[in-house]
């Protein structure tokens, strides 16, 4: 079972990391700036059709995504080799919702004056079908990359993914709405009896959670978490697991 669960950890590190070797070619289809130039147009493009993609699955898989195929990801979780400090996260969670609230309205403005969304391209500024492919694509290339560099090597685990990362209020609304409703979805279980307080779980948690009150307090969800089981498998006594069930 040990071999299993540190197999599961190092697949999904690799996974990620590949995902930030590809990110010169998909950046645009995660781009913040792209989907409003396409809103000006009334076009439906590629970065329109993955931040809807990323809410619907939230709605079953919660924010998965963040864990197992995010660029970002694979680059923040590099830094842990030079700062696997956690984030100080909580209070300051609140400034990506700053920016994903004015750039949503933005692009809602956008879209209302154009007359709505008229058509479909999912390549939309990116004819070659490659983000990277001009000298100016480099420079927003770099500075995306930067950003996230520089939180991850300053602010400790994922200090991106807690303050800046557009597509996570995407994901965390879907999350809140299956919550809501309590269809099936994948989540975290725990069994407090089996526990022997070594913490564990909360010194490995990448998003820098205390996974060990959660515990305690019979209380799993998270908005912050994103399911990538490092709490499962680092857990000497199996006291989290993954389930898929409603609740």
């Amino acid at each position: 079972m040990a071999k299993q669960q540190a197999k599961r950890q190092r697949t999904r590190k690799a996974v990620i990391l590949i995902s930030f070797l590809l990110f010169p070619i998909i950046l645009n289809y995660f781009s913040p700036y792209v989907i409003i130039d396409g809103a000006s147009q009334g076009i439906i493009n590629g970065s329109f059709i993955v931040f809807v993609l990323l809410f619907l699955s939230s709605l079953f898989l919660g924010r998965l995504w963040c864990a197992w195929l995010c660029p970002a990801a694979g680059l923040q979780e590099a830094c842990f080799a030079i700062n696997a400090q956690p984030a100080r996260g909580g209070r300051f969670d609140w400034i990506k919702w700053g920016i994903w609230i004015p750039w949503v309205s933005i692009i809602v403005i956008m879209a209302i004056s154009a007359g709505g969304y008229q058509a479909v391209n999912f390549f939309h500024l990116t004819d070659s079908g490659i983000s990277v492919d001009q000298p100016f694509a480099y420079i927003t290339y770099y500075a995306v990359v930067g950003t996230f560099l520089i939180l991850s090597l300053t602010t400790g685990r994922r200090g991106g993914c807690h303050y800046i990362c557009w597509m996570a209020p995407f994901m965390i609304i879907g999350r809140k709405t299956r919550n809501l409703v309590k269809w099936p979805a994948l989540r975290l279980v725990a069994d407090r009896d089996k526990c022997i307080d070594c913490k564990s779980c909360t010194k490995n948690c990448p998003m820098s959670l205390d996974v060990n009150a959660m515990v305690q307090r019979r209380e799993m969800e998270n908005s912050e978490c994103i399911l990538c089981g490092s709490c499962v498998d680092v857990c000497p006594k199996d006291v989290i697991a993954y389930s898929f069930r409603a609740g």
